[in-house]
């Protein structure tokens, strides 16, 4: 690793940027130069001791012990020393599902898991039997479903097909959960390791908070495609590099691989990033409009290089997710107008050390979906740090961007304690092509990243002055940061127990039923509510499909329609989720029972199972059978064979 040389005499604690990066890292100081007294500008990291250099001395000049000088703390054992607290924190928080990935869930809501493990299991059928990565009719047979428009997550569940197979796509669920919360961290720690701070210590505080955020502890045990962000720290690096770039395509063209990769990982948080970028350079080019004859040549061939590249690789992909069967254009009102209550940002999130699940039950849409919950602590420290390093252009960029998605995130409605006060922003944009497609919300996981960067920046000036200053500003910057972290400090995820995969399905008892054209049928029929029968298909890597399920589709299946949960309506899936959900079994007359019939022979169905330890099971087995007649038991569910369907019927 090389560096400057050294300007003082010694520098404790101290890390430079390695000389390999200066050449790109400096574009975020090109285009925001900081003022003399604020943060180094990026590659420059002033009164810098060459750690490969460094004499083995102690403070009192006393020749240090032989082991010190055998032993270096050097920069790449500094890395693998953050890199390894960082996968240990994301033990620490996934613990509990460790101790049973296929039997334990999130405690407050158990759908999105099994939708993930769902996903996985198709990435195994596309790489070992060549099927079409982009749609399916596994479930929601047999209008089947766009997967490019159901986060389909083929970056993620392809790398983690070996896994797959070997112990099951519960397994791989919580595997992409532990390390996307470490690898995002891990991202965002070398990024600002190499291109932005001098001292590893505080990019180590910035990629914490990026990786370890109330938001990102919120969406763990329900979205891995959501908190594996460990692209996006070098898409925005990248985009930064290209306003001073000497060679704009070739750094347009690695751009265009990144958004390729990540389009497959999460397209609405590729979409924030690009959003962000926008926002960012906007308010440091306000700031600084000279700045702008310089960059906006390279920016715009290595956008250019980067959009053709891009465009050619998603193209296709793109045209089955707005255009392919079973598109759809926009969100559900109900989804749509998910906005984060003024007060979220000043509550911790229920995932942490100070969260509390009955305090925040009305701040947020539902709890897969904290993305604000900085806590009033950190909230003041972010304000004050704005204020502190405020004549830096890149602290006043940030605060900009941070603030203007926070407001965003507000959705259409502003709100305090659940109390609507007016008419926000969203609403002028909540209708615009792509916009029309975002959960507001999440706007403020941005903000959640701008917090993560200035608390960065304050460490790093804290820790780079000098005399009675620098011991002043560390104490009060530790102080700040121990007051302002430790109520959001990660807590292992809640989980509950769930019905195990039925021996029946485990076994390959139901090869005996069904046809590869054919459904199985588990009762209730899969729908958001109820998961348990796609767990049942992914256990099986989606060898039988299965009707209805947990998804995003047109309305009434018809192509292009606005989005809603599910498929078309279901007389058959209404009725079992009802006697599921009441345990009441109705009396059902002849037009009720010639209607489910007829869905019955729609999805071709070949066999019902109902398993017998399934709650209010003796109803539900009361219910079909009144339908089709008697079950048989069959190790541990009810079997009802209905192939003959079809035959009676003509």
């Amino acid at each position: 690793m090389t560096s400057a040389e050294p300007r003082g005499e010694s520098a404790p604690d101290t890390d430079a940027p390695t000389g390999a990066s200066r050449g790109t890292a400096t574009a975020v100081a090109d285009v925001a130069t900081p003022e003399p007294t604020t943060v180094p500008a990026v590659g420059v990291a002033p009164d810098v001791v060459p750690e490969g250099r460094r004499t083995a001395t102690r403070r009192d000049g006393a020749a240090a012990p032989a082991w010190a000088r055998r032993w270096r703390w050097t920069p790449r054992r500094k890395d693998l020393t953050v890199y390894g607290i960082f996968l240990f924190a994301a033990l620490w928080v996934t613990s509990q599902i460790w101790v049973d990935p296929a039997g334990r869930v999130a405690s407050l809501y158990s759908s999105d898991p099994a939708q993930v493990q769902f996903f996985l299991a198709h990435s195994v059928r596309v790489v070992l039997h060549g099927e079409f990565p982009f749609y399916t009719d596994q479930f929601n047979y047999p209008d089947g479903v766009n997967l490019m428009a159901n986060t389909a997550v083929l970056a993620l569940g392809i790398p983690m097909v070996p896994v797959t197979l070997l112990f099951g796509p519960a397994v791989s669920f919580v595997v992409l959960v532990t390390l996307g919360l470490a690898g995002t961290a891990a991202g965002w720690y070398h990024v600002l390791s190499r291109h932005l701070v001098g001292r590893r210590l505080a990019a180590a505080v910035g990629g914490w908070f990026c990786g370890f955020s109330p938001a990102m502890l919120s969406h763990a045990n329900w979205h891995p495609n959501i908190i594996s962000q460990f692209l996006l720290p070098f898409i925005v690096w990248r985009v930064m590099v290209l306003t001073r770039s000497t060679r704009p395509v070739r750094d347009g063209v690695l751009l265009a691989l990144l958004v390729t990769t990540q389009a497959f990982i999460n397209e609405e948080i590729l979409l924030f990033t690009a959003l962000a970028c926008g926002v960012f350079l906007t308010a440091v080019l306000v700031q600084r409009p000279a700045r702008w004859s310089a960059a906006w040549r390279p920016l715009a061939k290595g956008l250019s290089a980067c959009a053709l590249l891009a465009g050619a690789l998603l193209a296709y992909p793109l045209w089955v997710q707005f255009a392919g069967p079973m598109a759809y254009h926009g969100l559900s009102a109900t989804v749509r107008d998910y906005g984060n209550d003024i007060a979220a940002f000043f509550a911790p999130g229920s995932p942490t050390f100070g969260g509390n699940e009955r305090a925040n039950v009305n701040l947020a849409p539902n709890y897969s979906e904290e993305n604000a919950f900085f806590g009033w602590s950190l909230a003041l420290t972010a304000v004050g740090i704005v204020i502190w390093l405020r004549r830096d252009v890149l602290v006043r960029a940030l605060a900009a961007t941070g603030a203007f998605f926070a407001v965003l995130s507000l959705g259409e409605r502003i709100s305090w304690w659940d109390r609507d006060l007016f008419t926000g922003p969203w609403e002028l944009l909540v209708r615009l092509p792509l916009l029309d497609a975002v959960v507001p919300t999440r706007f403020a996981l941005i903000t959640s990243v701008v917090i993560g960067v200035l608390l960065a920046l304050a460490v790093q000036r804290a820790w780079t002055l000098r005399g009675a200053e620098w011991r002043h500003a560390r104490t009060v910057t530790v102080a700040a940061l121990v007051i302002a972290l430790l109520p959001i400090v990660p807590m292992p995820l809640k989980v509950t127990s769930r019905p195990p995969v039925p021996d029946f399905i485990t076994a390959d008892r139901w090869r005996e039923y069904v046809g590869p054209d054919q459904t199985l049928v588990p009762i209730p029929v899969p729908s958001m509510g109820n998961t348990h029968g796609m767990r049942w298909a992914a256990a099986t890597n989606l060898d039988f499909k299965i009707p209805g399920g947990y998804f995003l589709a047109p309305r009434n299946g018809t192509t292009g329609d606005p989005g809603r949960f599910g498929g078309r309506p279901s007389g058959i899936g209404e009725l079992l989720d009802e006697v599921a959900t009441t345990g009441r079994t109705p009396k059902l007359n002849d037009r009720q029972r010639r209607r489910c019939l007829d869905e019955l022979r729609h999805w071709r169905s070949a066999v019902l199972v109902l398993p017998v330890r399934q709650h209010h099971a003796e109803p539900l087995r009361r219910t079909v059978e009144q339908l089709v007649g008697p079950g048989r038991r069959e190790l541990d569910v009810w079997v009802w064979d209905v192939r003959s369907l079809d035959a009676r019927s003509a």
